[in-house]
């Protein structure tokens, strides 16, 4: 162990809560049989790793001093009730003797979140109930950041994840992943909530940051997994979709961290690697014929990334696929989508009557990016009153500091 002053135990501490908090959570959900004592848990020892750490140095594994440090807290916590039944003592012993070492936390747990996830996603919760917990549990998001990605209230989700949790308990629902018979029928609740994450990841629904490294690294690992699992092709589609955006990462904020759009960035920083294992993924899942929307999906990200410049992208195969898209799986921000491609493809009057015939339907009002292309679009047609009153209203929808100085810097230019 080395020691630290205080204040860089702290710096290191908040490291590893934003880099493993998610994995430690859910193999102390695996212990201890209940997401509250686990979470509470969990955050004990971290407590307890600000207060020991300076005096003591950081351990060699330090995820394996905090699930051991979490585990005694909560048998600790155990003992303590004056009310202790005979299965509760046989939990606390059962705790108390199962040893951690740092072999067994970066090997056994390792895919401790992944069993998490198809928890969280057994077909026995309520579906809208699945992807909050999930989201909440084994990505570490905030109840309104997850009421932001699903455009519904704090409440209400905060509501589904409760009742999700309760079932999981009375049920004693199983902790594990399913097996090969009952893996592909709970698959498409998990790669969506994978997708989420990703997203989340990707392009952060708040903070100061664009993006949240961690977060994206993680989804794009459990693809990994779940395509060595069963290589279907949802399962390559999707892993396919997050290595051709993740590609894209390092341009997509200038030195300033500010947004870079997509035809502004720099092409030639994109990760080629990605872009070829992610294309390959595709052709694969296409020429199954079988497939569903990520693969499709994943292919519009490819007709981007083999551009070499913007004016070389196919924008005539991009709203082929989307119309494919929206057959397979209808979807106002998919329709968003489709109408900025259309945009650019036959015009930006085009586009504008595809999403004034959404807001027309009462779709995305309160969606940010839709009044933002609204905005982009009305500029481009000369409309600035429009354009200005649009980039007002995503810019008051808008959660993300950089997109918000992003929506600034518009309408300082519309004057």
């Amino acid at each position: 162990m080395s020691e630290l002053p205080t204040v860089d135990i702290r710096t290191r501490l908040d490291a590893l809560y934003r880099a493993e908090a998610g994995r430690i959570l859910a193999t102390l959900i695996r212990l201890l049989g209940n997401f509250d004592v686990a979470e509470d848990a969990m955050h004990d020892a971290f407590n307890a790793a600000l207060q020991r750490w300076p005096e003591e140095g950081i351990p060699t594994n330090p995820r394996s001093w905090l699930i051991s440090a979490a585990r005694f807290k909560a048998i600790d916590g155990f003992r303590r009730r004056v009310r202790l039944d005979a299965s509760q003592d046989d939990v606390a012993a059962t705790l108390h003797g199962t040893e951690i070492s740092p072999a067994t936390a970066a090997d056994e747990f390792s895919d401790d979140r992944l069993m998490l996830i198809f928890t969280c996603c057994h077909p026995s919760l309520a579906p809208e109930g699945r992807a909050a917990l999930t989201l909440r549990e084994v990505c570490g998001l905030t109840t309104e950041e997850i009421a932001r990605a699903f455009l519904a209230s704090a409440p209400t989700i905060a509501q589904r994840i409760v009742r999700a949790k309760a079932k999981i308990r009375d049920e004693h629902i199983p902790f594990k992943v399913p097996s090969d018979e009952e893996l592909p029928g709970r698959l498409g609740t998990v790669l969506a909530v994978v997708y989420l994450l990703f997203n989340e990841g990707y392009s952060a629904s708040s903070g100061s940051s664009l993006t949240r490294v961690e977060l994206s690294a993680e989804a794009i690992r459990l693809g990994r997994i779940l395509a060595e699992l069963l290589p279907e092709p949802e399962v390559m589609g999707l892993l396919a979709l997050m290595l051709l955006q993740e590609s894209r990462r390092d341009a997509r904020v200038d030195a300033d961290g500010d947004l870079v759009l997509l035809e502004a960035q720099d092409r030639t920083t994109w990760n080629q690697a990605l872009i070829h294992e992610g294309i390959s993924l595709v052709e694969r899942a296409l020429s199954t014929r079988r497939f569903g929307p990520y693969p499709l999906q994943a292919a519009i990200a490819a007709v981007h990334a083999e551009a070499r410049t913007p004016e070389e992208t196919d924008w005539r195969q991009i709203c082929a696929l989307y119309a494919a898209l929206l057959e397979m799986q209808p979807s106002p921000v998919i329709e968003l989508n489709q109408a900025v491609a259309i945009a650019m493809h036959q015009g930006p009057q085009a586009g504008l009557a595809r999403i004034d015939a959404l807001f027309a339907r009462g779709e995305l009002r309160d969606y940010h990016l839709a009044h933002a292309a609204r905005a982009d679009l009305c500029r481009r047609l000369g409309r600035r009153d429009e354009a200005r009153s649009a980039y007002e209203q995503a810019y008051s929808l808008a959660k993300s500091e950089p997109e918000k100085r992003y929506l600034q810097k518009r309408l300082q230019e519309l004057g």
